[in-house]
């Protein structure tokens, strides 16, 4: 039995293999500090999945990039084979509850703030930059996220006019966090706002964009290790 005859690619009726596509911002990797953006996306093959050997090199079977999707008679330039991560939370609840979506975006975090703990002592810590990922993952019947790759400076090419509208925020709202238009230039207040009271303070949410992890206000440690692997792209 093969890894993918576990997982989900025939969680949906049309039986087609889909992943994740997440966005998370890196702003620094000591102390770490993360944004995930909140409308990332579900990539869907345009054939139904087969296992059957024969159609092992079928690549809009088995390969859910958008590059190569597009080249098939069956592909859709409406919708461009993708479904809001929204639309696959609200179909996961409706199949198996608000509590079991709960979990499984649970782990999909974990998962991400693990990935770069694992590599945070390796990375160079420079104050001028930052760092937009891409995230793919499969979900298994289990309802268990497993993290296939992570793409740094993932391709923000649009293919329909929801992709433009979805990236082009994404670029906005990353920039505002990067530098935020309310404060002076200066690489200090990178991911930063004013408070009248405290001072500056980290940005906690701006357009898409929510506060995933804040290593400086980390007090607890109490994330529990997720059965996610990967591979991380250079």
């Amino acid at each position: 039995m093969s890894y993918l005859d576990t997982l989900t690619i025939l969680y949906l009726s049309e039986e087609k293999k889909f992943d994740l596509r997440i966005y998370v911002l890196v702003v620094n990797y000591r102390p770490l500090r993360v944004y995930l953006y909140q409308m990332g996306f579900a990539r869907f093959c345009n054939e139904k999945y087969s296992s059957d050997l024969g159609d092992i090199d079928n690549q809009f079977i088995h390969l859910t990039n958008v590059a190569i999707q597009k080249k098939s008679e069956d592909y859709n330039r409406a919708h461009g084979g993708k479904w809001h991560l929204n639309n696959l939370r609200l179909f996961v609840e409706g199949i198996h509850g608000k509590e079991a979506s709960q979990r499984l975006f649970d782990e999909v975090n974990a998962i991400i703030i693990h990935s770069l703990k694992a590599c945070q002592n390796v990375m160079i810590n420079d104050k001028h930059c930052f760092e937009c990922y891409g995230y793919d993952l499969l979900i298994d019947s289990n309802l268990k996220p497993w993290l296939i790759e992570v793409n740094a400076s993932p391709s923000l090419t649009a293919t329909t006019h929801p992709d433009r509208i979805l990236k082009t925020g994404l670029i906005s709202d990353m920039l505002d966090i990067v530098m935020p238009p309310d404060l002076p230039p200066d690489v200090s207040h990178k991911g930063m706002r004013w408070d009248p009271e405290e001072g500056l303070v980290p940005v906690e949410k701006h357009g898409f964009f929510d506060l995933l992890y804040d290593e400086a206000a980390d007090t607890t440690a109490t994330l529990q290790p997720t059965g996610g692997r990967g591979k991380r792209r250079a």
